[in-house]
């Protein structure tokens, strides 16, 4: 029988954390939280359950969640932000690995609440994200603010039942503020990594970004937050690439 650590990086998440850790609290045998010293009540909810609390300068996306991992004393890992928690089934699923765990890493669908509305389409389902594995085989990389678990020397994965419900952005002003916030840090991670942004990707990479969300992944069946979000998937695209333009010009 394995032991299950739970392992979520927060800040200001009071309005979401309590539903996360009830969802992990029958599941995992620790819930380790790293926060990056929230102003709001997060930290108080989550000494009312039994977490290892740690608080820990941001030290970006993908920094935070290897560190956030270091302080797990399991090996099998179960890795939610704070705006995430399981549904019924997939807390099931994980359960159920306890006793017969058999490869290096598990996938879950996410599913993802814009505003109220559940979004069945365009690139937000099922949105696959490996979220439970072993860390000894597996580790935080991408490009910041888009992190992601990467299993290493091409190790075994498998798909849970079940998903992720991840609550969003409830407002189209949030949605907004944090497209201009992800995407200058998108912008600084490709300036660091020597991306380039050459006038084309500034025209063609919005347009098709938005027409394979929209079109091709049926973006449109979710009404109007559909557009919302393919429009604004379109649109983070380009400020990602002027904004790497910018920097190039300035520096």
């Amino acid at each position: 029988m394995i032991k299950l650590s739970g392992v979520i990086i927060t800040f200001n998440e009071e309005k979401n954390i309590e539903r996360c850790l009830q969802s992990l609290t029958n599941v995992v045998d620790e819930i380790i939280v790293v926060d990056s010293f929230s102003t709001d009540s997060t930290k108080h909810i989550c000494l009312n359950y039994n977490v290892t609390f740690i608080e820990q300068k941001f030290l970006g996306y993908i920094e935070q969640k290897n560190f956030a991992l270091e302080q797990a004393s399991n090996d099998y890992i179960v890795s939610l932000d704070g705006d995430e928690a399981l549904s019924e089934t997939l807390q099931n699923s994980i359960a159920n690995l306890k006793s017969n765990w058999q490869i290096d890493g598990y996938y879950c669908n996410r599913f993802n609440n814009f505003c109220g509305q559940w979004i069945k389409h365009s690139d937000w389902y099922p949105n696959k994200k490996l979220r439970v594995f072993d860390r000894r085989v597996a580790e935080w990389k991408g490009i910041n603010p888009h992190d992601e678990i990467v299993l290493k020397n091409n190790r075994k994965s498998g798909q849970l039942k079940g998903d992720i419900l991840h609550w969003t952005y409830q407002s189209y002003k949030e949605f907004n503020e944090k497209t201009e916030y992800f995407s200058t840090i998108a912008a600084q991670a490709y300036y660091d990594k020597g991306k380039k942004a050459p006038f084309y990707k500034i025209l063609w990479n919005p347009f098709w970004a938005f027409f394979k969300a929209y079109f091709l992944r049926f973006g449109f069946l979710d009404g109007k937050n559909g557009f919302v979000i393919s429009a604004q998937t379109g649109n983070i695209t380009y400020l990602k690439y002027a904004k790497l333009r910018k920097l190039y010009k300035n520096n």
